[in-house]
């Protein structure tokens, strides 16, 4: 499980080994030996989630506060997303800095959010199905967002062409993000 670092400590992209041939492929999506091993993190996920969504809906900036914090380990089951972190750690020397790639079927990366991180994807294909393992159970009473549209954050959405922005109210009330 080759891992890539990125500009902002902690968040860590996942390349899987993948075996193809004219069957099919496999590729182990979670090994906790292994990701211990590569990583240097000791993850115990207790909660898998799963959504499914059209062009242009999307999710996000979402997170949980306190002692109900969650890391997440992202992927895309099928179609294609722009997934995105914001670091919200205070003292982190990348506080309001955001990162984004894209997950989907075909390339298999997951990505790697550990608390303290908001967090939200884009879907550019016609559907996907996101798919992502989480640290902590989830706890209403602490969660936390931030509006995907905060000019303070800057985040370059790639969206869809002739795609209508899909966006719940709840996700378009969030206040702006302030360090």
């Amino acid at each position: 499980m080759p891992v890539i670092t990125t500009p902002i400590e902690g968040l860590i992209v996942i390349e899987p080994r993948v075996f193809a041939d004219d069957r099919g492929y496999f590729f182990e999506s979670f090994n906790a030996r292994s990701f211990a091993l590569e990583t240097g993190l000791d993850a115990h996920f207790v909660q898998d989630n799963q959504a499914q969504s059209a062009r242009g809906v999307l999710r996000g900036l979402h997170f949980q506060t306190g002692a109900s914090a969650q890391a997440k380990l992202v992927r895309v089951l099928s179609g294609e997303v722009f997934d995105v972190a914001v670091d919200l750690r205070p003292q982190s020397p990348t506080l309001g800095q955001w990162y984004g790639l894209v997950l989907s079927a075909q390339n298999k990366r997951q990505l790697f959010v550990p608390r303290g991180f908001a967090h939200g994807y884009l879907v550019l294909s016609d559907t996907a199905e996101f798919f992502y393992k989480c640290d902590n159970y989830y706890d209403p009473a602490a969660e936390g967002g931030l509006r995907y549209d905060d000019p303070a954050l800057g985040i370059n959405w790639p969206f869809p062409e002739g795609a209508l922005l899909t966006v719940s109210d709840r996700d378009r009330k969030w206040p702006l993000f302030e360090p």
